[in-house]
């Protein structure tokens, strides 16, 4: 009989540190019921002490979803444990996930402490979150760089105590693969008690070896991974979730098994790429878009007569389909919400199919076809509806030999403004006219365009990074005219200054 690995996700959580991925309550209700469909078994919600918005959205996405359990993070802190329990008030199944740091530097720069305290806060913290909640997991922070005996002590002493699950992340991604599977090998080995608690992976990207410390581990032992959807997490990232699940289901000979329905895996990684406004690289394992393709004389040629030459998965099992329908401006709403349902986006309100139906017209007049980025960056649009700044109209002049020049229309509140500018190129120019509406002192600190797919007609995303009064604002926008895209992510900065 398979060993069964649980999946751990926390793209809610660690993948929403990401600077200028933050994401409202409802989506992330809508990226949670997604997760629910695609079987993780682990949801960790937030870190509800941090802010009153994760803890209301803790409260939420336990009213939303039935069978995964709902982690709440806390520090070593009896009123982090307190304000956690209380945030999993409605969780059909909850966990408390609380911890510190046990590598020597943690302890003596962060903590200005000792080995022995450390784990008598340790135990504390275990015992009083097991107050509140029967599922107590704990994380041993630094656990990469914390060295072996002293680690084995710290588990040990936490298992008595009552966790159910014990936590060892390579939290700066250092270890090497060798080592992390030796850092839970020997944990199995000399622990009292290890069998009473499951052994858990949270490997950072910082290498590039998160996916392989994590898969190391598993095979000595560690029975849960900690991951997020397309990887994403502070710094360089966290092990992607869809990597972890391929894996195991490629290489059947290691009979782990995981509760996962790979079949979800790309609509999931298409919204949550969506929803984060964070595009997934070209070449990403398992999701990017270039995964399955083949351009190779050689490749295309071994692939057109046994697909198994050159491709270890068969697309459909990560849920791409070859007979997707195609969207133009012929197709009606039926076609436009079925393809929705695919990717994760259930729409019951006919009112809002609708006002995504005649968005949908609009770019399908100027796409020859709509594709699943594009849809889902549809479903999403009206969110700026309710934004105090809008665009009204843009118009701009470029050219070889000729000076840009930008005239602008903006709504605010209800009340009409329109200036003019000219500007070296057309985005600047059209920027320096939005600044004589908007007379503030910002300053453009990052510009990022990013092409959805390969056609010239195809949608572009901007993303930005905006100063002002010393706060630093990410905003976002995408449109087929990529000047229109740059003001609409720098209004959508505006909209947000505080």
């Amino acid at each position: 009989m398979s060993d069964r690995l649980f999946i751990f996700d926390t793209t809610l959580r660690d993948g929403e540190q990401v600077p200028g991925c933050q994401l409202n309550t409802v989506e992330k209700i809508q990226v949670a019921r997604q997760l629910e469909q695609l079987g993780v078994d682990v949801i960790e919600a937030g870190f509800p002490v941090s802010s009153p918005g994760d803890f209301n959205s803790v409260i939420e996405i336990s009213k939303a979803v039935t069978w995964p359990t709902i982690c709440a993070l806390t520090r070593a802190v009896e009123r982090d444990i307190e304000v956690a329990a209380e945030s999993l008030k409605y969780a059909k199944h909850k966990r408390i996930h609380t911890g510190i740091g046990t590598s020597d530097s943690h302890i003596r720069y962060k903590f200005n402490s000792n080995r022995e305290e450390i784990i008598e806060r340790a135990v504390a913290a275990v015992k009083y979150a097991r107050r509140y909640v029967d599922d107590v997991e704990f994380y041993a922070e630094d656990a990469g760089r914390t060295d072996n005996e002293y680690l084995a002590r710290v588990v040990e002493a936490v298992i008595k105590a009552g966790a159910t699950v014990v936590n060892i992340p390579d939290t700066t991604g250092y270890c090497l693969p060798a080592e992390y599977g030796d850092k839970i090998k020997y944990l199995m080995e000399h622990v009292d008690g290890i069998d009473r608690a499951i052994i858990s992976t949270h490997c950072h990207n910082d290498l590039g070896m998160a996916t392989a410390n994590t898969l190391s581990g598993v095979l000595n032992g560690a029975r849960q991974v900690e991951v997020t959807i397309n990887g994403i997490g502070e710094r360089a990232g966290n092990t992607s979730l869809e990597e972890i699940a391929m894996i195991l289901k490629c290489h059947k000979h290691i009979d782990i098994d995981t509760n996962i329905n790979t079949n979800k895996i790309y609509p999931t990684s298409r919204m949550v790429s969506s929803l984060m406004n964070m595009p997934v690289q070209p070449n990403k394992a398992i999701v990017g878009r270039n995964a399955f393709a083949h351009s190779s004389g050689i490749h295309q040629d071994g692939v057109l007569k046994n697909v198994e030459t050159y491709e270890i998965m068969n697309p459909k099992d990560v849920g791409l389909d070859d007979n997707s329908i195609v969207l133009t401006a012929r197709s009606g709403r039926a076609a436009l919400k079925y393809r929705l349902g695919v990717l994760g986006v259930n729409v019951d309100n006919e009112e809002t199919v609708d006002k995504i139906y005649q968005k949908f017209l609009r770019l399908a007049d100027q796409k020859k076809e709509v594709n699943d980025d594009d849809i889902l960056m549809l479903a999403g649009a009206d969110t700026a509806d309710a934004h105090a700044v809008k665009l009204d109209f843009l118009q701009v002049t470029t050219g070889k030999g000729v000076k840009s020049v930008a005239s602008i229309g903006l709504d605010i509140s209800g009340q009409k403004f329109e200036e003019a500018s000219s500007g070296n190129g057309p985005v600047d120019a059209a920027i320096r006219a939005l600044k004589k509406i908007i007379r503030r002192e910002m300053s453009l600190k990052e510009f990022t365009i990013q092409a959805i797919s390969k056609g010239s007609d195809d949608v572009g995303k901007v993303h930005m990074q905006v100063e002002y009064n010393g706060s630093i604002y990410y905003g976002f926008g995408a449109n087929t005219d990529i000047v229109t895209a740059s003001v609409e992510a720098y209004i959508d900065c505006i909209n947000k200054f505080k």
